[in-house]
């Protein structure tokens, strides 16, 4: 009968490869070159689902298996992805804005020291261009975002700001993204927080397969004894990957981002493991017990414990520490993020190459935009950057590539991204831009002036939501996709040439 079972379950598995290879072909690597592309005809994603028979035939085996909540293919997700980046633990969620409400939400926790809780009316700071939900969060837990402004070159946050944002007592925190999979200025920033004992989140979610270098001494002044694991040794400097640096990481697998499940997400906790039992409890509900699902009395004393003002032996499965949520993805999802998983070189490789081949190819219009640098690099060569004096460099395992249109230039950004279009060609902004000049923070700043402080005039932040626009890096697209969008960018110009 089991013999019987396990022949049906391979037949079914290898008649869902032969599907998957038949039907996904515009969904296997731009290298591999299955997919049939016309030019002014194939849309040209800015980003999307890089997959093949392999993640179809996990997907189907674990939906066979029907174990539907998180289990088995969930927790080897979270060991294999904390084991690639090197940090104590990996905790799934179903997408990265709940890995964002997680983590920060985590340190809200009554069990943390008074000192380092954060409260009601702390402030946390965050950068003022990107994403909404990087600050969300901040804002749902009662706290306080401070609002600093980007540097236009990298779309990061100007880290000399950080002190003029700083107030005794009040700051407590400091949760940015690394924008585009360009690492922000750790050195930099992780100095900061140092200096003042804050934590430090890293929003990772457009960033996994980035890293970020700097001098031994310097490295070991912050903290940081080693290189994230698979990076070889340096005698004079340390790299890790972006998301081990601070306390708490985030990730995104929704479609576009660097591995995918679908939707879902993870919080890396990087090196101390209380930390691990805080996020878990708010994603699970806010329970105190930390039983895995469909496992019992992990502790030993299940019908031991009195916490509240419960009776003493209540069955912990059902004691809450916390006002938390439910937000685990399902284990068909983890299946696929496990292949994605062992692709993961590959695919930073790829988004690396396409940044370049993007680069070289719109070199020739310097007059017209302004083109963006990786945090620390001072210019651009063919194939290479030019390193300013920090010592610190960095590897962007990029998410988009961003350009500018220089404010002298006889169109704008929206003429831009409407000849783009026309060409489907999918490009897109940088995110919400300048978050303050968001409807739902317009609004915000009205109903509760107080609930944020912003530094600066956000010039930088208004540039990029004027000026910035981005073309896609992802795994998916050929080299043919990439010499015809630097050739429509090249007849687009032309057009105002001959006017």
């Amino acid at each position: 009968m089991e013999q019987n079972i396990n022949d049906l379950k391979a037949k079914i598995l290898s008649l869902t490869r032969e599907y998957s290879a038949l039907v996904h072909k515009a969904n296997r690597p731009g290298s591999e070159g299955l997919a049939n592309f016309v030019p002014g005809v194939t849309n040209i994603p800015y980003a999307g689902r890089v997959f093949n028979e392999d993640e179809v035939e996990a997907a189907v085996g674990s939906t066979l298996d029907f174990w539907l909540t998180l289990g088995p293919e969930g927790h080897a997700f979270e060991a294999e992805l904390a084991a690639f980046l090197g940090v104590k633990h990996t905790l799934l969620v179903n997408s990265g804005s709940s890995a964002n409400l997680v983590a920060l939400t985590a340190l809200t926790t009554h069990k943390l020291p008074a000192s380092k809780r954060l409260k009601p009316g702390d402030e946390v700071i965050t950068v003022a261009a990107g994403f909404p939900t990087t600050v969300a969060p901040i804002i749902q837990n009662g706290l306080i975002p401070v609002f600093i402004d980007c540097e236009t070159s990298t779309g990061n946050i100007k880290a000399d700001l950080l002190e003029e944002a700083y107030v005794v007592g009040k700051t407590k925190a400091v949760m940015i993204a690394h924008t585009l999979g360009n690492p922000f200025n750790i050195a930099a920033v992780l100095g900061f927080c140092r200096k003042y004992d804050l934590w430090l989140i890293e929003d990772n979610c457009d960033a996994l397969g980035s890293t970020y270098s700097m001098p031994i001494a310097l490295a070991k002044s912050l903290g940081i004894t080693e290189n994230s694991p698979g990076i070889p040794k340096d005698s004079t400097h340390i790299t890790r990957y972006t998301g081990t640096w601070g306390d708490l990481s985030t990730q995104s697998f929704y479609p576009p981002h660097h591995l995918t499940m679908g939707e879902g997400g993870a919080v890396n906790i990087v090196s101390k493991s209380a930390l691990k039992r805080y996020a878990e409890s708010f994603r699970d509900w806010g329970r105190d017990c930390w039983c895995a699902s469909g496992v019992d009395n992990t502790c030993n004393n299940r019908f031991g414990w009195q916490l509240g003002e419960l009776p003493e032996g209540y069955d912990h499965k059902y004691i809450y520490s916390h006002l938390g949520y439910n937000l685990k993805p399902i284990d068909p999802q983890a299946a696929i993020g496990r292949v994605q998983l062992r692709k993961l070189g590959s695919y930073i490789e790829a988004r690396k190459n396409n940044w370049q081949l993007l680069r070289e190819g719109l070199n020739e219009f310097e007059d017209y935009f302004d083109f963006s640098l990786p945090t620390h690099a001072s210019s651009w060569t063919k194939h290479s950057f030019k390193w300013d004096e920090s010592c610190c460099s960095t590897s962007s395992s990029w998410f988009g590539f961003m350009i500018r249109v220089k404010e002298n230039a006889p169109f704008n950004v929206r003429d831009l991204a409407k000849e783009l279009d026309r060409a489907k060609i999918g490009n897109r902004m940088l995110f919400g831009g300048n978050l303050l000049r968001q409807p739902a923070f317009v609004q915000l700043k009205r109903d509760r002036p107080k609930s944020l402080r912003v530094i600066g005039n956000l010039e930088g932040a208004d540039a990029l939501m004027n000026q910035a626009i981005f073309l896609g890096t992802y795994p998916g697209l050929s080299h043919a996709m990439i010499r015809f969008e630097i050739q429509i960018i090249l007849n687009f110009i032309k057009s105002y040439k001959t006017v």
